[in-house]
């Protein structure tokens, strides 16, 4: 079993959608990932409208790769690098740190993360 940010082990994200790289609910990672899917976060209309228009639309079901499409409220194993983008572009997601594996940690600061947890609003 994998780590998350908190050292912990990891815990899933969400089942319903189902989410992660391997659609296992987790945010695990491994070398086909090539996005490092391992943020695990609940997304708002602000956010998902910024990933759209920046590529990577997250509202529109595409069946093929089994997924869903995503409205507001609902959590999903983000790339670290697009959460990355959406602070700074200040509209990061709200993030389940128990959820979010450790590799995110390469790419994102741990105080970051911390300071976009229900627990820190």
């Amino acid at each position: 079993m994998s780590d998350n940010v908190k050292g912990e082990t990891l815990q899933p994200c969400c089942f319903e959608p189902r989410t992660g790289y391997y659609r296992d609910g987790y945010c695990h990672t491994g070398s086909g990932d090539h996005g490092v899917h391992t943020v695990c976060v609940i997304v708002q209309k602000e956010f998902l409208e910024f990933s759209r228009i920046n590529g990577n639309d997250l509202i529109t079901p595409n069946p093929q790769f089994q997924f869903p499409g995503l409205i507001p409220g609902d959590k999903w194993c983000l790339c670290a690098s697009r959460w990355q983008e959406a602070l700074e572009a200040g509209v990061a997601p709200e993030v389940d740190l128990d959820a979010t594996h450790i590799s995110a940690l390469e790419f994102i600061d741990l105080e970051d993360l911390e300071a976009h947890t229900s627990q820190s609003k």
